[in-house]
């Protein structure tokens, strides 16, 4: 019924720059948060950024001031600009959204995820 696709994940050098997005179709009446997530190798999943109710974008420490998120709920998607690439961001990222339905049903959706690899 809901579905999120992702793109843009590839392999690129350290100090390099990446484009991910994020795009929701379905039966969606609103969405109500936008975020990302990523997984490394041999770790848990993690918060990197995200798109709150009120519009607030937190970040994860470890991305502040290279990563930054923007998104249109009303048109449906979501966007990680990534700059300054470091080894230490290859990871799965996963798009994630809180949707409401039109019976007023709220759930969290995920991506399949999109992996970046930074090399060295």
């Amino acid at each position: 019924q809901v579905q999120l696709v992702e793109s843009g994940g590839d392999l690129v050098q350290a100090g390099g720059s990446l484009r991910l997005s994020c795009a929701a179709s379905g039966s969606i009446f609103t969405i109500d948060t936008m975020a990302w997530y990523r997984q490394g190798p041999g770790k848990e999943r993690e918060l990197v950024a995200a798109l709150t109710r009120g519009d607030s974008t937190p970040y994860a420490d470890s991305v502040k001031g290279r990563f930054t998120i923007s998104g249109d709920k009303a048109k449906k998607i979501m966007y990680l600009q990534m700059s300054s690439l470091k080894p230490e961001d290859t990871a799965l990222y996963y798009c994630n959204m809180m949707i409401r339905s039109w019976n007023n049903d709220v759930r969290s959706y995920w991506g399949q995820g999109t992996q970046v690899t930074v090399s060295s």
